[in-house]
């Protein structure tokens, strides 16, 4: 049987074998420190957890769901509002996922043909290329330089490119280098993309995690962005919901209603009682996002301190769960440097160029542990490896 050329763009190889290597590791009787998955490890708010257990015991939520429950687009509606003062239609402009990685996924079936371009962040999530390979389409890079903030420089991009582009995939705050982007930016790309009729999808996964009295905004409090484009959102990471798979995709509504088209020939919609809880989770009390945030916000102060300490300097995001760390002193390998502090220190990190090659130089540290997980990590780097 032979494969589809497709999945020769797939290349899960540095995952493989750092796990490998932290297989080995563990074999000598130590477990490893994993921060390289970005998997929420703090559980929903009670509330949250309640209104999930009396809806799983309603044996009428076991039919298929066949889309979003109006009260679930109306609690959507209504948290936009609140938070970004950005009016939705619960009826046209809200769609529920499974997650925002299902969006995310998908959404180019709808809009690339074969040989189509997409704009695609680099470094970045590796959904963004992915979707648009398996539609069979190409990726042009965007180059996320440090000099730049992280945010790709518009006016570089060549205008026979832009002029073939469908898509532009943006997500601020960034995963993985955790730079954030204002409102300045965002009208730039609402006037980019009205002049080449390019769709903007916006992921906008770790909008509440910001520190330091930080509020990321919304591309869609652009005037015109709802013309131009489409928002992701997901519960994973702001309610601690990431294996309920509750996301939604929001603005456009003729792209809303085609993500839609295509989701009704994929799937039977969310679980019902996952649905009941998400709009729990939007509704009800709000202090437990609040609490998140300082926890993630201890985390990093704890991680990025205790490595500027041993020498290893790093500048303190924003938001999201991430740190984008610069190679230390005596390191000019991201991948070495990866190596080194699993097979060392038994402590798992990404390599920044898993996320694309403008990656190489960085690490991508995920802050999913909890404070004394932290500061053991920084002690382990301290005794086995050395900066100079």
């Amino acid at each position: 049987m032979i494969k589809a050329k497709r999945m020769d763009e797939l290349s899960p190889g540095v995952f493989n074998d750092m796990n490998e290597k932290k297989k080995r590791f563990e074999a000598r009787g130590t477990k490893a420190i994993n921060l390289s998955v970005g998997s929420p490890d703090l559980p929903p708010a009670p509330h949250i957890i309640k209104a999930l257990q009396k809806s799983a015991g309603n044996p009428l939520n076991y039919t298929y769901s066949l889309g979003g429950l109006p009260q679930l687009y109306a609690a959507v509606a209504s948290w936009y509002k609140k938070r970004f003062n950005v009016d939705l239609n619960p009826e046209n402009e809200i769609l529920a996922l499974m997650g925002s990685q299902d969006g995310l996924a998908h959404l180019a079936m709808a809009y690339i043909d074969p040989g189509d371009v997409a704009l695609v962040p680099d470094p970045g999530y590796p959904i963004y290329g992915f979707s648009i390979l398996m539609a069979q389409g190409e990726v042009y890079p965007l180059p996320l330089l440090e000099e730049n903030n992280f945010l790709p420089d518009l006016s570089k991009i060549p205008v026979h490119i832009a002029k073939k582009s469908k898509i532009i995939w943006l997500n601020y705050p960034n995963n993985p280098t955790a730079a954030v982007a204002d409102l300045n930016f965002f009208k730039q790309v609402v006037e980019f993309a009205h002049r080449y009729d390019i769709l903007v999808c916006h992921d906008v996964a770790y909008a509440e995690l910001a520190y330091d009295n930080f509020k990321p905004v919304s591309f869609l409090e652009v005037e015109g962005a709802k013309e131009v484009g489409v928002e992701f959102y997901s519960l994973s990471k702001t309610y601690n919901m990431a294996g309920c798979r509750l996301g939604f995709m929001v603005g456009n509504r003729h792209v809303v209603a085609n993500l839609a088209l295509i989701k009704s020939n994929i799937d039977y919609g969310v679980f019902l009682a996952v649905q009941e809880a998400g709009i729990a989770a939007l509704t009800g009390p709000q202090d437990c996002v609040a609490n998140t945030a300082r926890v993630y916000q201890r985390r990093r102060d704890v991680l990025v301190e205790g490595l500027a300490e041993i020498g290893w300097h790093i500048p303190k995001p924003s938001a999201s769960m991430f740190v984008w760390a610069p190679l230390p002193p005596g390191y000019t390998s991201s991948y070495n440097l990866v190596s080194d502090l699993l097979e060392k220190a038994g402590v798992v990190v990404v390599p920044g160029n898993a996320f694309g090659r403008q990656g190489e130089g960085y690490v991508r540290i995920a802050l999913v542990r909890n404070e004394e997980a932290l500061a053991e990590a920084v002690q382990r780097i301290s005794k086995n490896i050395s900066f100079k």
